[in-house]
């Protein structure tokens, strides 16, 4: 017996991704909710670790060439198909008119992606969706114009904050093929992409929210005594918007009375730097680089923690984080929580209730850290607040759920 082609299409940057637990979360669950897809990449995967969640993926994964000239003849047939396309002509002069405003090699690259994602299509294919805004999504739209077939995307963070206003405007409206619906994991980032679109109603605040199923009961944590080593964790990658560098300094500022310990878990691009920065500081004796973990190691972590850190801030390129994830994580295990009010995570924490929010400046978040230590009691009955509110507030299944409905009226059937 011939198994069906699936009728979507689903289009994410890379798979899999250590990074994107958020994705490989909602791709899996969409299955369990009946959906048959297989995911496009547009890049190979550079982890060398995985999560248990990417072994539960049961479709196939087709990459798609990560750089044109790595596969000249695979591009050229598929250039060839797609001019056959209805489609073709429309999507041809849409990206002539993004590339005169964004003359990149990889707007580019997203052109000729396009074109082998249109010719490899199944024919059974009736609906795409793309993870991110912005390369995703011009992948999948000028490929949607090819084959007449509507799209859809879900955006997160810097996919907003970083493409310019005409693409994502272009992007929400009828007229110039936009997405027949766009979802997004945040407050603020609904409001902006729906003063964008040509109707509100276009864009869909759903937040990831946390399949509580996957993660263990919360440890019972005894309440820390002053002399015992306080320590704190934090998960993220190395990189300009996740505040590293100023906790660092923070580090510095801490009194010598305060007995602490930092372990980071993540990959990145300024590890060296921040190596170099915490060895100047003087503190890289009292911290621990794990590097990239997969999620299990990451719960094993946050069970003997003390205090979770995440002082995100607004990188230069107007990059930033949404509601990361790791945020309800570690709520999920009853961890306190001292972060900054970035972006969407004032949406889960309000400080002084469900944790604190500081200014990332390193003397107030070596405050805050030191008040926490402080006052064990008061920091659990804070987490205590995040986890109750996760429970109530913050699953993961009332989000599948309309991003189901949403695909199905496109024509994604669950079987």
């Amino acid at each position: 017996m011939t198994t069906p082609q699936p009728k979507l299409a689903v289009l994410v940057k890379g798979w899999p991704r250590l990074s994107e637990t958020f994705i490989a979360q909602e791709l899996v669950a969409l299955q369990e909710a009946g959906h048959s897809f297989d995911i496009w990449s547009l890049r190979h995967p550079t982890d060398v670790k995985r999560h248990p969640l990417h072994d539960r993926f049961r479709g196939q994964v087709r990459y798609l060439p990560e750089y044109l000239y790595e596969e000249p003849q695979r591009v050229w047939a598929a250039r060839k198909v797609a001019q056959a396309l209805p489609g073709y002509a429309e999507a041809y002069r849409v990206w002539r008119a993004d590339l005169r405003r964004d003359p990149t090699h990889n707007r580019i690259r997203r052109f000729g992606q396009a074109c082998v994602l249109a010719a490899e299509l199944p024919e059974a294919t009736r609906v795409m969706y793309a993870h991110f805004m912005h390369t995703p999504s011009s992948v999948a739209r000028y490929a949607a114009i090819m084959r007449g077939l509507p799209w859809s995307f879900s955006a997160h963070a810097k996919d907003i904050w970083t493409s310019p206003d005409w693409e994502k405007a272009e992007k929400l409206q009828a007229q110039t093929h936009g997405a027949a619906f766009g979802a997004t994991c945040t407050a603020i980032g609904a409001d902006h992409l729906r003063s964008l679109a040509d109707d509100p109603a276009r864009v869909d605040l759903i937040y990831h929210g946390l399949d509580l199923a996957r993660f263990p009961a919360p440890p019972d944590r005894a309440q820390r005594t002053q002399d015992a080593p306080f320590h704190m964790l934090s998960v993220g990658r190395l990189v300009e918007k996740k505040g590293f560098d100023r906790l660092i300094d923070a580090f510095a500022m801490l009194p010598d009375t305060l007995d602490w310990h930092w372990t980071h878990i993540g990959g990145g691009t300024l590890g060296d730097a921040l190596r170099a920065r915490a060895e100047a500081a003087g503190v890289s004796h009292r911290i621990t680089w794990k590097g990239a973990c997969d999620q299990p190691e990451v719960i094993a972590a946050m069970r003997v923690s003390d205090l979770f850190v995440l002082p995100s801030r607004i990188a230069a390129d107007g990059d930033r984080d949404g509601l990361p994830n790791v945020l309800m994580e570690a709520a999920s295990q009853l961890l306190p929580i001292l972060s900054t009010p970035v972006s969407a995570i004032p949406e889960f924490i309000e400080t002084g209730i469900h944790g604190v929010l500081s200014d990332d400046d390193p003397a107030a978040l070596a405050l805050a850290i030191t008040n926490m230590a402080a006052a064990p009691g008061h920091t659990a009955s804070m987490a205590n607040a995040a986890y109750d509110r996760l429970i109530a507030e913050f699953r993961m299944d009332p989000g599948i759920t309309r991003l189901s409905e949403r695909l199905r009226a496109l024509g994604a059937d669950t079987v």
